[in-house]
């Protein structure tokens, strides 16, 4: 039997629910990491009993808020066709994305199981793509995104007077952390092509 209108509306009030809570529980937890269940439904302007219907235990809630953000990562490799778009420019869509991302979910984004093995291949994917492409000569793509990964949060946590966001043409902060980000880590990973770098994010009419 098909789902009957009732039945839609009703998984329809879950769904906003969960996502009601899932909003407040980043927004609060990223103020006070052990900020318990009962001031996530306050944030959510839900009873305590709904929060602990959709999540029975704080355990439960941080993976979903995981998996949450594990789907976003892949929406962003997705988007940025880290398989199939000329590396350098797909190498500048994702960092722009996870910029986006490490906003938005201030504290999801330190839940290392949201870079599960499948978002960790896509970026394995895109740095085997940029060594192919002889963008960057470090060969090892495990390797590469590690190194990827663990300049993301010391960019991103540069102050926005940092000399190091004062080099480049981007036109405002976010550009300048994107471009130090995709400049750091080329640099790091013996890249090879400083002057698509010197005019600023390449796009698909000047890299081939």
């Amino acid at each position: 039997m098909g789902e009957t209108g009732a039945s839609r509306r009703m998984r329809a009030d879950a769904e906003r629910s969960v996502a009601r809570i899932l909003d407040a529980a980043e927004t609060v937890l990223a103020q006070d990491p052990a900020a318990p269940l009962e001031r996530v439904a306050d944030a959510a302007g839900l009873t305590r009993a709904t929060v602990h219907r959709r999540f029975a235990s704080r355990k439960v809630l941080l993976e979903a808020l995981a998996e949450r953000l594990t789907r976003r990562y892949l929406l962003g490799l997705a988007e940025a066709r880290v398989d199939t778009a000329p590396p350098l420019i797909a190498l500048y869509r994702v960092t722009e994305r996870v910029f986006e991302l490490k906003l938005s979910h201030r504290f999801a984004i330190q839940l290392t199981e949201a870079l599960t093995p499948e978002v960790r291949n896509g970026l394995c994917t895109l740095f085997a793509r940029l060594h192919e492409a002889g963008v960057i000569t470090a060969s090892d793509p495990d390797w590469c995104q590690r190194v990827y990964l663990a300049l993301l949060h010391e960019v991103h946590d540069l102050p926005a007077d940092a000399p190091a966001l004062a080099v480049g043409e981007a036109p405002d902060e976010d550009a300048r952390r994107v471009d130090l980000q995709v400049r750091t880590v080329l640099g790091a990973l013996n890249g090879s092509s400083p002057s698509l770098l010197a005019g600023g994010p390449p796009n698909e009419t000047n890299v081939g």
